[in-house]
């Protein structure tokens, strides 16, 4: 009898258009593996790398034989376009195992909103070049970030596109099992029909959530619909794009895959896409503003009010924030409140200088000493170090659990009056993880006010005490403000809704 050999590959990166290029070394500075060491990480408990590969390995190790072809798995946190030269040769990489090492099926780990320096459709690039070694028999599933922005290539390329379906994203392990089920039933001869339909609606990720909203009612309605058909549709997914990588294929987007019956397939998808138009209106949310902010922050710490958390949404290093903003810190401290956490500032010069004077030792807190974009901005403000760490920790809730982080020299400081803790921490990260506060002892279970340099992640890490009436977006500048407007859009299809009020769409024929 046969052994299924499976080619394992990834390359994941969310693009923000106006972050810093993507270097090899932001890469290998967070992982990048090859043959074994991908497999080992893979079946690794806790590893590093995305969740929905290490549960297709596990789903495949226990549904019968098969020979694990790894080829190259490697990821960055979001930031910039990746740079074109190393994509490109990452690609090489994955396609020269492709071809010394025929296999009988590709699963693909991407997040699928990857721009590069050169093609606006790098993700679509992989998986058609793929197609062009494999040949158009062999199956192709690439699991994808909700987030990605999915073009006609990546859908013409893969057999089966499955996407997260929670935002925050805490299914990425079903999804990974799912794509280890359509593999085997594709490798039992299933061949399954897709229909992908993009719509010119590119909404900020604020507007994406899962549990409530026009995106949460789509989703649901999405697999009820699925549901229903009786088994003739295999997957339906309703990605939201990420609007900041400012590419010709941003948009929402629907695509549905059907069993056997492309028609179905079709019908689905149009139905679905037609609901999304019709309810465009309602992908607008109101932020609010510093000084609302600040009146909040008061009555929390005063006891007028149950305790808050705050996004600094403009800052989200999980969209390609720098986590350097000091636009919210700032007003914070000068408002003299007492009982704020907040976290977590991206600053490893500031983090070294922490570890240097040690814990109790008061310093000069000089934020941004080396300012780097328009949007960090020099803070100044004397501190007090109240714990120092190594940054390493595991996560225990929403999109970090079981996860494990190194963060790097990381402190707590008071700052001013002692009325405000910061975490600064020396790797890039979105603070969705309790543990960023409670590494170096900080509570935000007892806090009136925690603030979070994440766009809505934490809201699976912190539900344990902020119901979604306690959580507050604020507008803050940065890399990834949801007031679209605001920037310089160079790529987007326009015209597109919200940006252009009289956009049209209506389905094919």
């Amino acid at each position: 009898m046969h052994t299924p050999r499976i080619a394992l590959a990834g390359i994941v990166l969310e693009s923000n258009a106006f972050a810093p290029v993507a270097t090899e070394a932001d890469f290998r500075g967070r992982y990048y593996l090859e043959g074994e060491d991908l497999l080992r990480e893979a079946r690794r408990p806790g590893g590093i790398i995305s969740r929905e590969m290490a549960a297709f390995v596990a789903a495949m190790d226990a549904t019968g034989p098969w020979t694990p072809v790894p080829l190259v798995l490697t990821g960055c946190q979001p930031w910039g376009p990746v740079d074109q030269a190393f994509f490109a040769h990452t690609l090489d990489r994955i396609l020269a195992g492709l071809e010394a090492h025929p296999v009988d099926g590709v699963y693909v780990a991407n997040h699928g909103a990857m721009v590069a320096t050169v093609s606006s459709d790098p993700d679509g690039d992989m998986l058609r070049a793929i197609r062009k070694v494999t040949g158009p028999h062999t199956p192709i599933i690439c699991t994808l970030d909700l987030h990605a922005n999915v073009s006609e290539r990546m859908a013409g390329a893969a057999d089966v596109l499955v996407s997260y379906l929670t935002n925050p994203h805490v299914d990425q392990i079903e999804r990974g099992e799912e794509a280890a089920w359509l593999m085997r039933a594709m490798l039992a001869g299933m061949r399954p029909r897709a229909h992908h339909i993009r719509l010119p609606l590119t909404p900020s990720s604020v507007n994406l959530l899962s549990a409530s909203g026009p995106y949460g009612e789509i989703i649901d309605y999405g697999q009820r619909r699925k549901r229903e058909c009786a088994g003739a549709i295999l997957n339906v997914s309703v990605t939201g794009n990420f609007t900041f990588s400012d590419t010709p294929e941003n948009g929402m987007a629907v695509t549905v895959t059907a069993r056997e019956d492309a028609g179905a397939a079709r019908a689905l998808a149009t139905e679905i896409a037609t609901r999304i138009w019709d309810m465009r209106a309602r992908y607008r949310r109101t932020l609010t503003t510093r000084d609302e902010a600040i009146v909040i922050a008061r009555e929390a710490c005063t006891g007028r009010r149950e305790p808050v958390i705050f996004s600094d949404a403009g800052d989200n290093p999980g969209g390609g924030g720098s986590g350097r903003t000091t636009a919210l810190l700032a007003a914070l401290v000068h408002a003299g409140l007492n009982g704020v956490l907040y976290g977590s500032f991206c600053d490893p010069a500031l983090a070294a200088q922490a570890h240097a004077v040690g814990q109790g030792g008061a310093f000069t807190a000089v934020f941004n000493r080396e300012v780097s974009s328009a949007f960090d901005a020099r803070f100044e403000c004397q501190a007090k170090v109240l714990a120092v760490g190594d940054g390493n920790i595991v996560g225990r809730r929403g999109l970090y659990q079981g996860r494990r982080l190194a963060l790097g020299p990381s402190a707590a400081l008071a700052l001013g009056d002692g009325g405000v803790a910061v975490v600064v921490i020396s790797d890039r990260n979105q603070t969705a993880d309790p543990m960023f506060f409670e590494m170096l002892g900080l509570d935000p279970g007892v806090a009136p006010v925690v603030c979070v340099k994440s766009r809505g992640h934490f809201r699976a890490g912190f539900d344990l005490w902020f119901a979604p009436e306690r959580v507050f977006e604020v507008d803050t500048p940065g890399l990834t403000s949801p007031v679209l407007n605001r920037f310089d859009w160079k790529g987007l299809p326009r015209p597109v809704y919200p940006l252009d009020e009289d956009t049209v769409w209506a389905p094919a024929p």
